[in-house]
């Protein structure tokens, strides 16, 4: 059975909700999947496929509406995702009829549960996290400041050089007479991806190290943005390099502004 725990809320009451009647659907499959005693199935999984439309339906917009409203710089991602598992429900429900009723159940369980740990715990865990940024932040966006001080040297050390990598992609941004940017934003992205690591290795060795309480949270957050990272499409990149670098300074200065001020600063 998956429980919904309190590492899988992510503070917003409605989405919530919403993510504890998925991981009800996804234990009534296993449940079905394990049930040998059970003789046919069919009608039960086309109710639980229709089940996972609506709550695919439903669901993520709200989920979308919210994000919106605050100005999630993580949105259109989030989107493409949503359409992609809506896409593999309906794959599912059009060939109920043509598969054995344990092969597709056992898809339908392996599908559900990766989206649990890499979409639920991994990409929305941030969006109860991230709140809009005031005009101070705003203004002091690109440089490290007093306000993301957690008391502890060595991750302050690494958060200032996270926002020297920042300024630089705001600085590729600027630089209007270069006009291919493509070099450039691989080379930052790399940095990004060997700098977050080093980071987030270390800032989970310290918090191992003194058995603070957050850490799964903390793990499950650092994993979300190295995946967003990780998944970036270079062929859209050089398609859309203004584009692409406008988005990444978002998303960097939105993530790492809410995830020092709001999970961070607790560690110290």
């Amino acid at each position: 059975m998956y429980r919904f725990t309190q590492d899988c809320l992510i503070g917003v009451e409605e989405i919530d909700k919403e993510h504890q009647e998925l991981f009800r659907i996804v234990n009534e499959v296993e449940e079905l999947l394990v049930n040998d005693y059970r003789g046919d199935k069919y009608d039960v999984i086309v109710k639980l496929l229709h089940e996972l439309q609506d709550y695919a339906e439903h669901h993520f917009r709200h989920e979308e509406e919210y994000m919106k409203k605050i100005g999630h710089p993580e949105l259109e991602l989030q989107k493409n995702q949503h359409r992609e598992f809506a896409v593999k429900m309906s794959e599912l429900n059009a060939i109920v009829d043509n598969r054995q009723e344990h092969e597709l159940l056992d898809e339908l369980m392996q599908y559900l549960v990766t989206w649990l740990f890499r979409h639920i715990i991994g990409s929305d865990m941030m969006i109860g996290k991230m709140q809009p940024l005031n005009e101070l932040e705003k203004k002091e966006e690109y440089t490290y400041t007093a306000q993301y001080s957690t008391g502890i040297t060595f991750i302050d050390d690494e958060h200032k050089e996270l926002f020297r990598i920042i300024g630089e992609v705001h600085r590729a941004i600027v630089h209007d007479y270069v006009h291919d940017k493509y070099d450039e934003i691989v080379r930052l992205l790399e940095e990004l991806k060997n700098y977050t690591k080093f980071h987030f290795g270390d800032e989970e060795e310290y918090m191992e190290a003194i058995h603070y309480e957050g850490l799964e949270a903390q793990k499950k957050a650092h994993d979300a943005f190295i995946s967003r990272l990780e998944g970036m499409d270079l062929e859209y990149v050089d398609d859309n390099q203004q584009k692409t670098l406008e988005e990444l300074l978002e998303f960097l200065v939105s993530w790492l502004v809410n995830h020092i001020l709001y999970m961070d600063k607790k560690i110290g």
